[in-house]
């Protein structure tokens, strides 16, 4: 299996998650989100450069989790990685979270709006990049 970081997904995965253009793909969907950090912010105009990769996330986390919210998502689960039980990769990552949104529709519409745009300079000084992986739910306990 191979396993690549990456900050943006290309057009061909935008197209197989969200599927063509017009079709809404119904019920709730849950992303898992591994995030691996840079050790220093990386803001284009170099501003911050003082704090980590982490504290820039942090910034674009607490202001998404409104646009979520308001979009009828939750944030479910944050953590920080300590440790791999089972499998085998090179590095790990720093940070779990798990954020349902009512449809992937209200993700597109959150990922295109203009008050997503404005903070996502804080999560791309933050990343080195992330898996998202989306799943639906297939049993509630």
């Amino acid at each position: 299996m191979k396993v690549e970081n990456a900050l943006r997904p290309g057009d061909d995965q935008m197209e197989a998650f969200f599927g063509p253009a017009g079709v809404d793909r119904d019920g709730p969907v849950v992303m898992v989100n591994l995030l691996k950090f840079r050790a220093k912010a990386a803001y284009p105009d170099g501003s911050d450069a003082h704090i980590s990769g982490f504290e820039a996330y942090t910034r674009y986390g607490m202001a998404v989790k409104a646009i979520i919210e308001r979009l009828g998502g939750r944030m479910i689960y944050v953590g920080i990685v300590d440790g791999l039980m089972i499998g085998e990769c090179e590095e790990l990552w720093d940070q779990v979270a798990l954020v349902e949104y009512p449809s992937r529709a209200a993700l597109l519409e959150m990922v295109n709006s203009p008050e997503y745009h404005a903070i996502e300079l804080h999560r791309d000084a933050g990343l080195a990049g992330q898996l998202n992986i989306g799943a639906k739910t297939l049993l509630s306990l």
